[in-house]
C-alpha cells in the first residue's frame, strides 16, 4: 500500500503573486473560510444521513468484493475487454487505464498485466467497424462490459446491439452469458430487464450514484481489476481524502479551499478553468474532471427556482503540448481563467537525454539532464510566465502518480464538486439539461412516441439552400 500523498498549492492564487486586481487577498480568503466552513459541516450531514451516497463508495467494502469474485472467475479467459459506455460509464475507465497502466499496455505483452483495455464511448461508425474488423477471430477471447443504468442510453444500447448480434451470429446465443458483463441498476431499468432475461454476469450502479460520480463504484472498478490496478489502493487513498476533506478546518480542508478559490474567481470574471497536467498519465483525469464540472455546476436555476445561469466552462490542455498551442491566448487573451496545474514530484520511470550532436554545442544544456526534470521545469516555466501576466495559478502535487494518489484526487475533486455546488447554491447532483438532447435523438432515430418531437426537429434542421455557399 502507498503512502503517496497529493497536495494543493494555492500561493500563487493571491494578491502577494499575482496583484491585487486579480488575486485573492488574505482578508477575503478568510471571508471565504466563513462562508464555506458552514458548508462542509453540512455537507457531513448530508453524508451521514445517506443523501450524499457516493462518498460512501470508498468504504464499500461489498462492492469491491464483488468485482473481485468476478474478475477471478474470468481472469485468464480473455485476451480484450471492451467497455461499452458514454460520460461517466467510460471517462472514469479510461482515466484509470491512461494514468495507471503504461504507455504500450495493449500492444506490448510485457508490459500487460490483464487483457487490452478498449472503451467504446462514441458511435462513430468508421471508429467502431475498423475494431470489429480487428477483432474479427479473436471474438471467443474477448468480453464485453456494457455500462448504463438505465440501459436506454441510445449510444451504448446501440453498441450493445451490434455486439448482440456479432455474438450470436459467431459464437451462437449461449455465449452471452459468459462474453457480456451488464453494469447496470440493481432492480429496475432496461438492461436490467435484459441482463435478467439473459441471466448475464452483472455489476451494480449503486442507488443515488450519478454516473459522474460513479468511478469508484463497479462502473470504474471493474475495467481497472480486470486489467491489473490495485483497486484496493486506490479506494484506500480516496479513504485517506475522505479524512481530510471531511475536516471543518477550513484551512486544512483542500476541497473546501479548491472550491471557495474557484468560487471567487468565477464571481470577479474568471470563468473558465483550465486544467493542465504535466503528465502523460493524468491527461485523461482532466477528460473526467470536464464532465464532473460542467455536468455538476452548469444550472439555468438555483435551489430555489430563482434563473441564475452558473458554471464554471472547463478547459482541458496537457503540457508541454498546449505550451505550444494554447499559452499565448492564456498570457496575452483576456485574463478569464483560473488556471489548475497537475504536477508529478517523481515519476516511477524516467531517462537520461543524451549528448548533444558536435555540430550543435547549443544544445549540451539538455545533455545528461532526466526528461522528468525538463518536464517539470516546462511546468514551472509556464506558471511563471502565466503569473508574470498576472494570471492566477493552482497546482495539484502528486509525489508519484499510483492507484493511491488517482483514488485521492478523483475523490478530492468529487468533494470540491459538491461544496462548489453548495457555494453557488445549485444543485450539483442532477443534470436536467442533458434530457432534452436525448429526447430528439430518440425522436429522430424513429421512436414510436416522439412523432410530434421530430417534426419539429426535421424543421429546424433542414438546410435551407439560401445560406449554403
Amino acid at each position: 500500500m502507498s503512502d503517496s500523498e497529493i497536495r494543493l498549492y494555492y500561493k500563487n492564487v493571491t494578491t502577494e503573486v499575482v496583484g491585487g486586481e486579480h488575486g485573492i487577498s488574505p482578508e477575503r480568503l478568510q471571508e471565504l473560510a466563513g462562508k464555506t466552513s458552514p458548508l462542509i459541516s453540512k455537507l457531513n450531514e448530508e453524508r451521514r444521513s445517506g443523501r450524499i451516497p457516493y462518498r460512501d463508495l470508498p468504504f464499500n467494502t461489498k462492492i469491491s468484493q464483488q468485482v473481485k469474485e468476478l474478475v477471478a472467475r474470468i481472469d485468464g479467459d480473455f485476451e480484450n475487454l471492451v467497455v461499452l459506455g458514454i460520460g461517466g460509464s467510460a471517462l472514469g475507465n479510461i482515466a484509470l487505464q491512461t494514468a495507471l497502466n503504461p504507455y504500450m499496455y495493449n500492444i506490448d505483452e510485457n508490459q500487460r498485466s490483464g487483457p487490452r483495455l478498449f472503451v467504446f464511448d462514441n458511435v462513430d461508425p468508421p471508429q467502431f467497424i475498423s475494431f470489429l474488423e480487428w477483432l474479427g477471430p479473436k471474438l471467443e477471447k474477448t468480453v464485453f462490459n456494457v455500462v448504463s443504468k438505465s440501459g436506454r442510453t441510445s449510444e451504448t444500447a446501440a453498441q450493445f446491439m451490434i455486439i448482440r448480434k456479432l455474438l450470436i451470429d459467431k459464437l451462437g446465443r449461449e455465449s452471452l452469458r459468459g462474453h457480456i458483463v451488464a453494469t447496470t441498476d440493481p432492480k429496475e431499468g432496461t438492461l436490467r430487464k435484459i441482463a435478467d432475461d439473459l441471466n448475464l454476469q452483472c455489476l451494480e450502479v449503486p442507488d443515488g450514484v450519478g454516473g459522474r460520480f460513479s468511478v469508484l463504484s463497479g462502473v470504474g472498478l471493474f475495467s481497472a481489476a480486470m486489467c491489473g490496478i490495485d483497486i484496493d489502493s486506490l479506494l484506500a487513498g480516496a479513504r485517506d481524502m475522505d479524512r481530510r476533506v471531511s475536516g471543518e478546518d477550513f484551512y486544512k480542508n483542500p476541497a473546501a479551499i479548491n472550491a471557495a478559490i474557484n468560487f471567487h474567481f468565477y464571481n470577479t470574471g474568471k470563468k473558465i478553468s483550465v486544467m493542465m497536467p504535466y503528465s502523460y498519465a493524468l491527461r485523461d483525469l482532466a477528460d473526467w474532471y470536464r464532465q464532473l464540472w460542467a455536468e455538476s455546476l452548469g444550472k439555468k436555476e438555483n435551489k430555489v427556482g430563482n434563473e441564475v445561469f452558473i458554471g464554471p466552462t472547463p478547459v482541458k490542455a496537457l503540457g508541454t503540448t498546449d505550451q505550444h498551442s494554447q499559452v499565448q491566448l492564456y498570457r496575452e487573451g483576456p485574463n478569464d481563467k483560473l488556471f489548475t496545474f497537475l504536477e508529478v514530484q517523481n515519476f516511477d520511470k524516467d531517462i537520461n537525454i543524451g549528448t548533444a550532436p558536435d555540430c550543435a554545442p547549443e544544445l549540451n544544456f539538455l545533455a545528461g539532464k532526466k526528461m522528468g526534470m525538463l518536464l517539470n521545469s516546462e511546468k514551472k516555466a509556464t506558471e511563471y510566465a502565466l503569473l508574470e501576466s498576472k494570471r492566477p495559478c493552482l497546482t495539484i502535487i502528486f509525489d508519484k502518480v499510483d492507484a493511491y494518489s488517482v483514488g485521492q484526487f478523483i475523490y478530492l475533486y468529487e468533494v470540491t464538486t459538491s461544496l462548489a455546488g453548495a457555494l453557488f447554491d445549485i444543485n450539483p447532483y442532477d443534470q436536467p439539461a442533458v434530457e432534452l438532447g436525448k429526447e430528439a435523438t430518440f425522436a429522430l432515430m424513429g421512436k414510436s412516441d416522439q412523432e410530434d418531437l421530430a417534426r419539429q426537429i426535421q424543421s429546424l434542421s433542414e438546410v435551407d439552400s439560401n445560406y449554403l455557399i
